[in-house]
């Protein structure tokens, strides 16, 4: 999907195919950050009654895509250096517990097939996909990781982290970025060994890593 615009269908709820469709546009930049989102012209730009969209953009504020300010309404979130940083703070609690659950899980004999998949797409989105479908991949095999631990609550509380952590991929991924399945492919290496310490390790120096790079790159693009 390389637009957010033009008509939705009703195969799923529709308040949720707004609020996908509204997240990869601000990913995109197709929102800019810190622009209004208009209901009626979203409205009209979608082909929808405001009704479901109304109740799409809660779904995108829990997530950390907009915020509803006094006298202006919805307006896209702002990336800062700093709300970066916060991000990967979260990260290594959240995502190093995670790989030492799933690692412990391995060694009780759990499936990694859903894990290895995930690394595969890692690998030929890097070949094949623009920044967007690379990104989401990025984000997809960490999200596979917590999937391993099959704890639901550590799932739930990943799903806003995953959608920042695509948009700040996409944001800071530049054509001399390096490989992230092979950085991806060492962490797929140490949790499917069932290896606790080796996951955690490797877990937490894969995100800090990602946030050198990130922050980085934030930078070179003037966010402050």
């Amino acid at each position: 999907m390389a637009e957010p615009t033009g008509s939705l269908s009703k195969p799923e709820s529709l308040s949720r195919q707004i609020y996908a469709t509204l997240r990869e546009g601000i990913i995109r930049g197709q929102y800019a950050q810190g622009s209004r989102l208009a209901e009626q012209r979203l409205a009209e730009e979608l082909a929808v009654s405001r009704v479901p969209l109304r109740e799409a953009v809660p779904l995108l504020e829990r997530d950390g895509f907009v915020r509803t300010l006094p006298r202006r309404g919805t307006v896209v979130s702002t990336w800062s250096v700093a709300a970066a940083d916060d991000l990967f703070d979260l990260r290594l609690y959240l995502e190093v517990g995670a790989a030492v659950y799933a690692a412990r899980k391995v060694a009780a004999g759990a499936d990694t097939a859903p894990l290895a998949a995930a690394l595969e797409r890692t690998r030929a989105e890097a070949t094949d996909g623009d920044a967007y479908q690379v990104a989401q991949a990025r984000a997809g095999f960490h999200d596979a990781i917590v999937e391993l631990t099959g704890n639901a609550l550590m799932t739930t509380l990943m799903r806003p982290v995953s959608g920042r952590m695509t948009w700040l991929f996409y944001l800071t991924t530049e054509p001399d970025s390096p490989d992230p399945a092979a950085g991806n492919g060492q962490l797929f290496r140490a949790v499917t060994s069932g290896n606790e310490r080796m996951a955690e390790a490797v877990a937490y120096a894969r995100i800090e890593c990602d946030r050198r790079e990130s922050l980085a790159a934030l930078r070179r693009i003037g966010v402050e």
